[in-house]
C-alpha cells in the first residue's frame, strides 16, 4: 500500500463539479492499493498516518502528529502504482482491481476518521499547501 501525504491548509474534492468532501488544516492523503495488500496492511498504513509527525510544534519544528484539531481528506489513487519504466505510457497492472481495493480504501478512511473522495470517480482535487511537506509512505 502506498500513500502520498501532503500537509495542507485546506483541501477539497469535487465530482462532476459538485463538492463531495473538504477539510481545513490537516493532511491530504492519496492512497494506492496493490494486489498483495490486505486488512493488516490497511491498518498499518492508518496507524502510520495518524502517528506521522509532520506538523509544527510550539517552536516551529515538525514534531507533532495530526491531533484533534486537524483533519484528513483521503482520495483513492490507483495511478500511484503506475509503472513507466518501459516506455512513456504507464502500466497499471500493479494496482489492485476495484473489488479488492475499495474495501481496503474504505477501511483506511474509517480508521483515520477521514473525509473521502468517491472511489473510482473522476475527481477534481484542490489543495493549498501548508509548507513544503509532501511524503511518500509505503507499508
Amino acid at each position: 500500500m502506498r500513500a502520498v501525504v501532503q500537509r495542507v491548509k485546506r483541501a477539497s474534492v469535487s465530482v462532476g463539479g459538485e463538492p463531495v468532501a473538504w477539510i481545513g488544516s490537516g493532511m491530504l492523503v492519496l492512497v494506492g492499493i496493490t494486489h498483495d495488500d490486505d486488512e493488516a496492511t490497511a491498518a498499518k498504513l492508518a496507524e502510520k498516518l495518524l502517528a506521522l509527525r509532520i506538523f509544527p510544534d510550539g517552536e516551529g519544528k515538525m514534531d507533532e502528529p495530526l491531533g484533534p484539531d486537524r483533519q484528513i481528506l483521503c482520495v483513492s489513487q490507483f495511478t500511484l502504482y503506475g509503472d513507466a519504466r518501459k516506455g512513456t505510457r504507464p502500466s497499471y497492472v500493479a494496482a489492485a482491481p476495484p473489488e479488492h481495493a475499495e474495501p481496503l480504501y474504505e477501511m483506511v478512511c474509517a480508521r483515520l476518521g477521514a473525509q473521502r473522495g468517491v472511489f473510482g470517480a473522476m475527481m477534481d482535487v484542490e489543495l493549498v499547501n501548508d509548507g513544503p511537506v509532501t511524503l511518500v509512505i509505503e507499508v
